[in-house]
């Protein structure tokens, strides 16, 4: 039977087969009727069916081998379970004995139990990890993510354009991380993204579909079409996927907030895309073989070679996602030898008929050229009834060679496993010789013999001592049956009042000197060195020099013979090694190279975390991190971090290979006339490039719109000045920026600009400006005319700014607060913005009545007046002002919060020190001049938070009610809602940050408490482990204070000054 023809046939089997191996995965179940009798009884719900598996009363009737053993149907060979093992102690539970159950019980646990040591992790580890899993999934249903999120598309467009050339990233729509990280990695092979572009229904199912799959899969089709096309050639940084996600959801019938397995939603997608491009195959191949290209891409074949009770069988089997089993296991290779090989293989080899013994093996006959692994990191509990994670570590190459794989290399895989066996057999036997030598004992301490050797060398060499260690202490116990006295009598003087003995000693009443010789003793609280003749060690009695002279002899080549024989064992075990590792390094068995492309990763438990996907750009030969909207540069020093797993609680578990020989699958497409490559809207048919035009045509309207909405905005201030400013007779308050004349005038914004001592920043500035004037006047005492004047005091107070903004200065002395024209220089703002601000200094209404400084005020006003609106961008004016006013803002956020930090006021400073960082970041993002260090107020932002939930755990450790909620509340509505901000970055010290903060309040998952306590944790963690970079709502930004421009400086410079008095570390 052809492959085409098996697909036919098993169609409308397939779903069914699909949801028996998902079930058959998580419950461990292998008996293929009570996996269909679950499932009938369920409708198919999943869920149900788990349920009804791990019921008390289910039954478990004794699996049949040959059931087991002949893996499918002939007409389900699509999905296949792989690795699973017979089980050989079903225990009876169809009766009412609880023994049964409860035996049943702990030989499941027992069994997890010893996975777990097979890995290294600890029996107390795994029952925190259990109870951890337990708490989320008891919680996860009511948790959900109703928050309005703060990221969601920013109001500014120019924020929301793609950059050229960059990637497009997807937006979240509401817990569809998963979602995007298969789509992403579906849509960097472009062979799979032409195939989609160029899709077109069948003509006769346009009109009106036949039957519901057609009216599911077609609109679906068409709207991953509609993606796919503006991923291609939009203009916007991300696009929104909702109406795909909401056709795939209703298949699920689940809700919005539930987050979808990968490997689920995977295997769904292909089996839409699959019926899809059969419907449109058979139409465009009538009469002939239909080819189906997602079956050609996606899908290879296997030979499961086997004997079942003495007698040998093959079969042919399809199959896609190819599951591998990660427990137990340190690397890719190791997964895949475990799943190729089932049972005792033994036999497979032997021509004895009549063996009792059973097993198979599984050989690749044509490999797809995307060859998909599914990494099996969720194991069910059958004791708690729920899934767990699995964090192992589990490596895998960037190269992957299958040939040891292919049924081609039967033969020649078959001897080397044989070898790698027989070697792992003597590297067993020498690694257990070597312990021997390295744990050398019979009690429970065990040292290396060769310095057990080297110590009994020491105690031989040693002075030898003539008398009895106890010789001189007094032994005999006093009357009363007490302890006798260790120490012996001291005198008043030798005890003296730094004299202090160990606790439960006390000076022993004088007593009569012995007759007999003593040695001294040493005093330890009143001497500050040993007696000569007191040994630092042990030492023999007797020892003559001939018994001394043996010794050393045979104890030196002893010690060199243990030394020799341990070098030895070393040398073989690490060569026996390095043998197993070259086995398959011939250039015979490189001929299948598969290189990674994606790598799709959790991180989180089981029932709650966050996907992104790890995609390699062939093109730019680097990897690329696709995380929802987040599209970055990435590395496979990063990707390693991430997805092998033992780090955090992220891990791969999805890797996708792609055939190396078939270069079609990442080609770009070139113009046949030109040759050049296609880009963009090129790429697209017709019926898409009109539609992706259309929407890059909304966005540009967007972008104009808000534009015009702008300059109307700036339009409006400068009236509002202006008409303020002719209005105005009385001083009017200032920032560090010049007041304006008639034609201008900050934006008069309470919270940036008004002052609470009016006259103080108008003195201020006055007075440099007549400062200016005197020194520009003293320069030549001859008479000048104000223009003149003018000129060179605005050379001089340029002068003067100039050589602030060259200093290089200590944070304290930020010498862009003192004048709006330091920022500009240090941000290279341009010649024009700068004549003009100087100009709009010394044309202040609010400069003495000093004649010569009001002919100076006039022509400047009269100067301002002959600017042409052309000669100077308004717009740009406003932007740089504004600007500068948000940098103040900053500051004055970063200043209230580290004041309040350093006051340990931690829950008053948080929100200042977010909301400092968070505008920081947009000042930084014009240059690196516009804000303050970012990892400065990065590293107080932690800090902080590292307080309160120090601070919070321990009101919890309290038990006190009242505490408790409250420690809780600061967790729940502070700490959490900003761990988001922590991740968003991805910075290292974050990262380790909100590791220890988890890990503080996991700990206590291993500790007794009151169920009221255990309830409120159990309530509260999934909320702290969710792992998602979806920044949730949060307070409000808190009112600044005003400040004039001295007591900002003055009170920054303070707080910064305190800072570097300070530990780098901020104790």
């Amino acid at each position: 039977m052809t492959v085409e023809q098996n697909v036919l046939q098993q169609h409308s089997q397939k779903h069914q087969q699909t949801l028996l191996n998902q079930l058959r995965e998580v419950t461990g179940t292998t008996d293929v009727q009570l996996l269909q009798q679950a499932l009938q009884v369920s409708n198919g719900d999943l869920a149900e069916a788990v349920a009804f598996l791990t019921e008390k009363n289910a039954k478990v009737p004794q699996q049949d081998e040959a059931t087991y053993y002949q893996t499918t149907q002939v007409g389900n060979d699509r999905y296949i379970s792989v690795g699973s093992q017979a089980d050989t102690n079903v225990i009876d539970l169809t009766g009412d004995d609880k023994d049964d159950l409860q035996r049943a019980i702990a030989l499941s646990l027992e069994e997890s139990s010893r996975a777990f040591r097979e890995t290294g992790i600890t029996d107390e580890e795994q029952a925190i990890s259990r109870v951890l899993e337990a708490s989320i999934a008891e919680n996860k249903a009511s948790l959900k993510r109703t928050h309005t999120e703060v990221w969601s598309d920013s109001p500014n467009p120019h924020d929301r354009k793609r950059m050229e050339n960059c990637p497009v990233g997807l937006k979240n729509v509401g817990n569809t991380c998963w979602f995007s990280a298969v789509i992403q990695s579906l849509f960097n092979l472009l062979e799979f993204q032409r195939l989609v572009l160029y899709y077109s229904p069948p003509a006769r199912v346009q009109d009106l579909p036949r039957n519901q799959k057609e009216h599911r899969n077609l609109p679906f089709m068409q709207e991953l079409r509609n993606l796919f096309s503006l991923m291609v050639g939009s203009k916007r940084k991300y696009v929104d996927p909702s109406r795909a996600v909401e056709i795939l959801k209703d298949a699920f019938k689940s809700s919005e907030s539930q987050q979808q397995d990968v490997s689920e939603f995977t295997h769904k997608l292909l089996d839409w895309l699959e019926d899809a491009f059969q419907m449109k195959a058979e139409e465009d191949r009538e009469g002939e073989k239909p080819k189906n290209p997602m079956v050609e891409l996606f899908y290879g074949r296997f030979q499961a070679v086997g004997v079942l009770e003495g007698k040998k069988f093959e079969n042919t089997e399809m199959f896609g996602q190819y599951p591998l089993q990660v427990n137990g296991f340190k690397d890719l290779h190791e997964c895949l030898e475990a799943a190729m090989i089932e049972g005792e293989i033994e036999s497979l080899h032997s021509s004895a008929e009549n063996s009792a013994k059973s097993g198979q093996e599984h050989w690749f006959t044509e490999l797809p050229p995307v060859l998909t692994f599914e990494l099996s990191r969720f194991e069910f509990n059958q004791a708690l009834g729920r899934p767990e994670k699995i964090h192992n570590k589990l490596e895998f190459p960037s190269m992957l060679y299958m040939d040891r794989y292919m049924d081609r290399n039967r033969e020649i895989t078959r001897i080397k496993r044989e070898e790698i066996r027989r070697l792992k057999e003597q590297l067993t036997l020498l690694q257990q010789r070597l312990e021997r030598y390295l744990s050398y004992g019979s009690g429970p301490k065990r040292f290396p013999l060769a310095d057990v050797l080297q110590y009994a060398m020491e105690f031989a060499s040693s002075k030898p001592v003539c008398t009895s260690p106890l010789e001189d202490i007094d032994t005999s116990a006093p009357p009363g049956g007490t302890t006798g006295q260790l120490m012996p009598a001291l005198s008043t003087a030798e005890q003296g009042p730094s004299c202090t003995l160990p606790e439960g000693l006390s000076p022993t009443p004088t007593q009569a000197p012995s007759t007999q010789q003593r040695v001294p003793i040493h005093k330890p609280f009143t001497q500050s060195r040993l007696p000569p003749d007191l040994p630092m060690h042990p030492a023999p009695r007797h020892i003559t020099e001939e018994e001394l002279r043996v010794l050393e002899g045979c104890l030196h080549r002893w010690r060199s013979e243990v030394e020799n024989d341990t070098h030895d064992l070393q040398g073989s075990i690490s060569r026996i090694h390095r043998t197993i590792e070259l086995m398959y390094s011939d250039k015979s068995m490189m001929q299948v190279p598969f290189r990674l492309h994606a790598v799709l990763v959790h991180e989180g438990q089981a029932n709650a975390g966050h996907y992104w996907a790890y995609i390699y750009d062939p093109h730019q030969q680097r990897w690329m991190k696709y995380n929802d909207i987040s599209v970055t540069k990435s590395s496979w020093e990063e990707l390693v971090r991430d997805s092998f797993g033992g780090y955090r609680n992220a891990s791969a578990y999805c890797l996708m290979y792609i055939n190396d020989k078939k270069p079609f699958l990442i080609e770009e497409e070139f113009d046949k006339e030109t040759g050049q490559m296609l880009s963009g809207l090129d790429k697209l048919p017709s019926d898409l490039k009109a539609y992706v035009k259309e929407d890059n045509g909304l966005f540009d309207k967007e972008i104009e719109e808000w534009d015009t909405l702008q300059a109307r905005k700036a339009q409006l201030a400068l009236a509002a000045a202006t008409a303020a400013a002719e209005t105005s007779t009385s001083p009017q308050p200032m920032s560090t920026e010049p007041s304006p004349p008639d034609s201008w005038g900050p934006q008069q914004d309470p919270e940036y600009m008004e002052q609470p001592s009016p006259t103080d920043d108008s003195k201020h500035l006055q007075e440099d400006t007549e400062r200016a004037i005197s020194k520009a006047a003293a320069k030549k005492q001859e008479e000048r005319s104000p223009e003149g004047l003018l000129t060179a005091a605005i050379k001089v107070e340029y002068t003067r700014l100039l050589r602030f903004a060259q200093e290089d200065t200590a944070p304290e002395n930020d010498y862009r607060l003192q004048h709006v024209i330091v920022y500009f220089i240090h941000n290279q703002a341009p010649k024009k913005i700068l004549e003009r601000t100087l100009l709009m200094q010394f044309a202040d209404r609010n400069l003495s009545f000093d004649e010569r400084c009001k002919s100076i005020m006039k022509v400047a006003r009269a100067k301002l007046d002959l600017v042409k609106p052309e000669e100077v961008n308004m717009e740009e004016y406003e932007m740089w002002h504004q600007d500068y006013r948000n940098f103040r803002e900053t500051t004055i956020f970063l200043m209230i919060g580290l004041e309040l930090f350093q006051k340990k006021c931690f829950v008053e400073a948080l929100m200042y020190l977010i909301y400092s960082y968070q505008y920081n970041r947009e000042l930084l993002v014009k240059g690196l001049y516009r804000g303050h260090n970012d990892e400065l107020i990065g590293h107080y932002r932690r800090e902080c938070l590292l307080k309160l939930n120090e601070n919070a755990a321990g009101m919890f450790e309290s038990g006190e009610e009242p505490e408790v909620c409250n420690g809780l509340s600061i967790m729940n509505e502070l700490v959490v809602p900003c761990i988001p901000l922590l991740l968003v970055h991805d910075t290292e010290k974050d990262l380790l940050a909100v590791e220890d903060m988890r890990n503080r309040w996991c700990s206590y998952l291993g500790q007794e408490m009151e169920p009221n306590l255990q309830e409120k944790l159990t309530d509260f963690l999934p909320k702290l482990l969710d792992c998602s970079t979806e920044i949730k709502s949060f307070h409000d930004p808190p009112k600044l204070p005003t400040y004039s421009t001295l007591e900002l400086v003055e009170r920054y410079g303070r707080v910064m000054a305190s800072l570097s008095r300070v530990p780098a570390d901020g104790r």
